[in-house]
């Protein structure tokens, strides 16, 4: 006679639960709807808008602005202009384009701003070489 069994055994308890792998497709779905959206949704500028320059290959450079030079001795030249001949030129030249050395005292800096200031001058700009002083 064969043997059967009358139960089975049976567990109450499964154990800790087996670790399962996040599923990454939906995640990457989200991220490509998103960069849909974005790439829908984006405003892009004309290639041929009038934020570039007007300028083209043809047309001829403006003239050069001459530099008015600070020493870190204090001389001011422009040109072959020296000193308060120098200011006065480059005040009446347009916008000034003032050079100088980053050793440059602040005070003699000053100064000279002040003068062109006096001169005329309407704009200046500052130009600077080297290092500053620590």
């Amino acid at each position: 006679m064969a043997r059967v069994p009358l139960s089975t055994p049976r567990r109450f308890w499964p154990g800790p639960p087996k670790a399962r792998a996040e599923p990454v497709v939906p995640m990457i779905n989200v991220v490509f709807l998103l960069l849909i959206f974005f790439l829908m949704t984006a405003q892009f500028a004309d290639p041929g808008s009038a934020g570039r320059s007007k300028l083209s290959v043809e047309e001829a450079p403006g003239p050069m602005r001459s530099v008015l030079i600070l020493a870190p001795s204090g001389l001011v030249s422009f040109g072959t202009l020296r000193g308060e001949a120098a200011i006065t030129a480059a005040a009446g030249a347009g916008p000034v384009r003032l050079q100088t050395d980053g050793q440059t005292d602040a005070a003699a800096l000053a100064r000279l701003l002040t003068s062109l200031a006096q001169a005329g001058a309407g704009r200046v700009d500052l130009v600077t070489t080297g290092k500053a002083a620590q």
